[in-house]
């Protein structure tokens, strides 16, 4: 895998079985390995503000990581059949919020990584949704534009 990446990153939320609400964002990042993780860094826009959110996941085997550092910052670990709680900071306030996680796969093949996690969502010890993270991560390449 190269450093350059277009990371597909596509979040749903499933509340009912017949509602979902699903957000994708592509978006340009770089890519590394190190000790046996995958790095993924990338800068995140929020409407209406002009401060950005730098974004690291960190992923290797049943586990993935990511931190946001910025106008919004979090720690939340997805670790196989595990609960973690932590405290979700953003310019109208902090949100306590836990994620129990059913399952974390990766995919790696030789110009493509596909992770997958399903997990539980809670607000301040309420449940919220089943929820999935899909992402995509491969090489960029010259010419490819995301305008």
């Amino acid at each position: 895998m190269t450093k350059d990446i277009l990371l597909s990153l596509k979040g749903l939320q499933m509340e009912y079985a017949e509602d979902s609400d699903a957000v994708e964002t592509i978006t340009p990042a770089s890519y590394y390995r190190k000790g046996g993780s995958h790095y993924i860094v990338y800068d995140e826009m929020t409407e209406g503000f002009t401060e950005t959110t730098r974004n690291i996941i960190r992923f290797q085997d049943s586990y993935l990581e990511v931190f946001k550092r910025g106008l919004i910052n979090v720690r939340m670990v997805f670790e196989k059949s595990k609960k973690n709680i932590t405290s979700y900071q953003t310019p109208f306030g902090n949100i306590l919020i836990g994620v129990d996680t059913e399952s974390v796969q990766i995919n790696e093949k030789e110009n493509q990584i596909s992770v997958l996690v399903d997990y539980t969502l809670e607000a301040n010890y309420q449940y919220l949704a089943d929820c999935r993270i899909e992402m995509e991560l491969h090489p960029r390449k010259d010419g490819i534009s995301l305008a």
